[in-house]
């Protein structure tokens, strides 16, 4: 059931994910506000959406210990809408981007996660650190020394502070940066970007908001064409983010579930007065490294955020923004597949060309959707290449006979089939030509209209032609759009027609 999850998710590891959802929540305060800020709205729409979304992920979503909230992917593909019709078509939208995403669940798409290969997530990955790292330059250029200071400081305690014995595997260290740093910047009044400087943050709790848009037809043309990439590249970035979590914890999700998940997460934000979110790679990274495993810490995350900048505004507030910095900076350089640099000389050149080529699109357009399209679609077109070369095709000759008899090996299909026609001798004077199909598999239309081809091509000279060896779904195939065993069809193709 969707609603359903096992009780270990929950009570497995209560203390690792109590913990680990205290320190997401720290870092979810500024980039929900600086994506709020990116999609020009106030920023309670991003905060509101981040504890909407990370709230309903942890009993529904698909895998356990993933956080979701608001996400800059998916602010940058709504500033056009909220520039030109505002807030309310926002939120409209926000809606149809769940229900499209639920409907994308129930079609099993999540199952299509199949087909991404392991050099595209590995360029998915290494795009998204380098696209975390980028976001901290502005934090980081013109500002004093203190700030500096603050974020080694922070990258010190972060990197140091697990070796201290005892305590130090007890308390996250990403947390004790947060806390120290403040305490730092308070104790000694320096004046630095804090928390509070990147937005007001919102003083009561969400309420329930229907959208104030006319249901008319107009309205879905306006919200359809932001809707579509926003369910697009939320759940693309979901599920590879669920495939990486997957791989940190050595354990397995349901990606159809989360599909469904993060629709009805989506459709909750935006009658919240939230924006559209997604999983957030770094995020689910500051969990699994602060020990946070399963649905609690997801909770915990969206609770806490709220209970935070509502209740405790004053302090949260005063967070000196290169602790987070410091943090974020921890989370790109742990999430960078630094063996992927290693691998360069090791992988085939296609599997390189996929993942730098990934990691290029990505980083360039900030768009994950045109990112993971660009490798899927080099990475379809490497394999279908080297698959071609693995067919060929024998002959040999019984002269009591004359009979020559053609073997092939391998797959025939859009790519192969030239390969296939040109291995025949149709200038050959022979009585009967045998074509085996034992150890042969026809893939598509293009490989039928091969076979088609040759056969036509023999019985032109004059020869016998034969085809055996078929198996079961190389002959349905063949039966359905071949026509060189369909004589009416043969006849018009001899005559010209």
């Amino acid at each position: 059931m969707l609603f359903l999850s096992k009780k270990q998710d929950w009570l497995g590891n209560i203390r690792g994910d109590v913990l680990a959802g205290l320190v997401v929540a720290l870092a979810l305060i500024p980039e929900a506000i600086a994506f709020s800020i990116i999609a020009g709205v106030d920023p309670k729409v991003g905060l509101y959406a981040s504890f909407c979304i990370a709230v309903i992920t942890a009993f529904i979503g698909g895998r356990p210990g993933m956080i979701s909230a608001a996400t800059g992917a998916m602010a940058l593909l709504m500033v056009t809408l909220v520039k030109d019709h505002g807030l309310q078509y926002l939120l409209a939208a926000t809606l149809l981007t769940g229900v499209l995403q639920i409907i994308a669940g129930y079609l099993k798409l999540g199952s299509l996660m199949s087909f991404v290969s392991r050099s595209v997530v590995t360029g998915f990955v290494n795009a998204l650190a380098i696209l975390i790292f980028m976001a901290q330059l502005p934090e980081l250029i013109n500002v004093t020394w203190h700030v500096y200071a603050m974020t080694a400081g922070g990258l010190a305690i972060i990197y140091l502070f697990p070796y201290i014995p005892v305590i130090g595997k007890t308390l996250p260290s990403p947390l004790v940066c947060i806390v120290s740093m403040t305490f730092i910047a308070i104790y000694w009044h320096l004046d630095i970007h804090t928390v509070g400087d990147m937005g007001q943050l919102p003083d009561t709790l969400p309420i329930f908001l229907w959208p104030e848009v006319p249901l008319t037809l107009e309205t879905l043309q306006i919200i359809l064409p932001y809707s579509l990439p926003l369910a697009v590249v939320g759940l693309l970035e979901s599920l590879m983010t669920a495939t990486i979590v997957d791989e940190l914890t050595d354990t397995n999700s349901d990606k159809n579930r989360e599909c469904k998940g993060q629709g009805l997460a989506n459709i909750g934000a935006g009658l919240l007065g939230g924006m559209a979110g997604c999983a957030m790679i770094g995020q689910s990274v500051i969990n699994i490294k602060s020990g946070g495993r399963g649905r609690l810490s997801t909770l915990i995350a969206g609770s806490f955020l709220l209970i935070m900048v509502v209740f405790l505004d004053a302090w949260i507030s005063k967070i000196p923004m290169a602790a987070l910095v410091a943090v974020m900076i921890m989370v790109s350089i742990g999430t960078f597949s630094w063996s992927s640099l290693i691998n360069l000389k090791q992988h085939p050149l296609s599997t390189n060309i996929v993942m730098i080529a990934t990691v290029i699109v990505v980083v360039w357009t900030h768009n994950l959707a045109y990112g993971v399209f660009v490798g899927v679609l080099l990475a379809s077109l490497f394999f279908a290449n080297k698959i071609s070369h693995f067919m060929v095709v024998e002959s040999n000759f019984d002269e009591d006979n004359s009979t020559r008899t053609y073997q092939v090996f391998g797959q025939v299909f859009f790519n192969s089939a030239n390969k296939f026609t040109a291995a025949f001798d149709f200038k050959e004077a022979v009585e009967k030509v045998v074509i085996d199909l034992h150890r042969a598999h026809f893939w598509d239309i293009t490989s039928v209209t091969a076979l088609d081809k040759v056969v036509v091509k023999f019985r032109r000279e004059g020869a016998e032609v034969e085809v055996i060896g078929m198996n079961e779904a190389t002959t349905t195939i063949v039966d359905r759009f071949g026509i060189h065993d369909k004589p009416e069809e043969i006849a018009k193709v001899l005559r010209g027609h």
